[in-house]
């Protein structure tokens, strides 16, 4: 018969092993380098080994997005967004082709990228707090550093916010943009009717037939839409921000592999302008002897392989699609002549800041 001082003691050695057991997940090991807590119902392997065990990325656009994300005249996906989707095609596969873009309306983005239907959303998407905690998305650094504005016909008269006072106002319905202008029209006690719609091209097109008397939209959307209306220069954008709107890359919260990759392969792009590497250049750096250049290139340690990607995967990037500057002179700077402003590096006044590859 055991004594009462045993059972005293057995009782709290469970207790113990109980408490270790749920600290420390009863000896599950989250292996980093192969495993996630992804909740894309394929258990715990990470989005990075889906890919590359597919073969292609896919990556859910807008795809009406002048810019950002439309197809061309050629019949090609083109546009910002595009090219951050084929940066980080070439990170993981060498090959800025390896792309299947969806085109998602703002009600579908974020059921796509939560049920596994796309890997990745590069859809103009603000980063918010609750879009960060509720909705379960995880966000890379921010793109383009935008604001939400307001466009409307110079024959309006309207130059300021409290000229929209009684008028109607074109908006997308289920959007950060809708709830920006209810808040700040509300704060100014301005009355305005809004024309709600879940489509890009439908608030545009009721915008040109006059069945709204402006339209608002982040300031580079409209600086786009605008490019392409009859008679672009009848309309003005009014020199009013209505929010902040950091447009940022995002996936599926707890899968720390997946994130890195993504956040990773944007700070390349930063990086490498910082840098001076360009696509038309990169081949005059292979022979540098800056130690912060060659890790950079790959060309000495492991800064790759310590996320799951090649080495050279920053020179993949930069070979195949360019840096940040390239990107965003090709698709917004030249097409609408939108100076860089707070999309410029921070050595320069602007905002973009990538930490160091070592």
């Amino acid at each position: 018969m055991y004594s009462n001082n045993w059972l005293k003691h057995k009782w709290l050695y469970l207790l113990l092993a109980m408490v270790i057991c749920i600290i420390t997940g009863c000896g599950e090991v989250n292996n980093y380098t192969t495993t996630s807590t992804s909740s894309d119902n394929q258990g715990e392997i990470s989005r990075l080994e889906i890919v590359k065990n597919r073969g292609n990325l896919i990556c859910g656009i807008n795809g009406q997005l002048p810019g950002f994300s439309f197809i061309d005249e050629s019949g090609e996906y083109s546009g910002m967004d595009v090219d951050i989707c084929r940066a980080l095609a070439a990170s993981i596969f060498d090959d800025p082709q390896k792309v299947e873009y969806r085109n998602l309306t703002t009600q579908e983005r974020f059921t796509a990228i939560q049920s596994g239907e796309v890997d990745i959303l590069i859809r103009n998407t603000s980063w918010t707090i609750s879009r960060d905690t509720v909705v379960g998305m995880d966000f890379a650094p921010p793109i383009f550093y935008d604001g939400q504005g307001i466009m409307t016909p110079k024959s309006s008269g309207i130059v300021k916010l409290q000229d929209l006072e009684g008028k109607s106002i074109c908006v997308l319905a289920g959007t950060t943009t809708a709830l920006n202008l209810a808040e700040k029209m509300g704060q100014k006690g301005i009355s305005y009717t809004p024309i709600a719609s879940n489509q890009p091209d439908a608030i545009y097109a009721a915008y040109q037939q006059r069945r709204c008397d402006a339209v608002t939209s982040d300031v580079s959307q409209l600086t786009a839409r605008r490019s392409i209306l009859p008679n672009q220069d009848s309309h003005i954008i009014l020199n009013q921000f209505l929010s902040k709107e950091p447009l940022s890359p995002s996936v599926v919260d707890g899968d720390p592999i997946w994130s890195d990759v993504v956040r990773w392969t944007v700070f390349a792009l930063i990086e490498a302008e910082e840098f001076g590497i360009s696509s038309e250049n990169i081949t005059d750096f292979r022979s540098t002897q800056n130690p912060q250049i060659k890790r950079f290139l790959g060309l000495e340690g492991e800064i790759g392989k310590d996320i799951g990607l090649s080495n050279d995967f920053a020179a993949r990037i930069i070979e195949h699609v360019g840096n940040y500057e390239e990107i965003y002179r090709r698709n917004i700077g030249i097409p609408f002549g939108l100076d860089r402003g707070l999309n410029s590096l921070w050595s320069d006044g602007g905002l973009l800041y990538a930490p160091p590859f070592r």
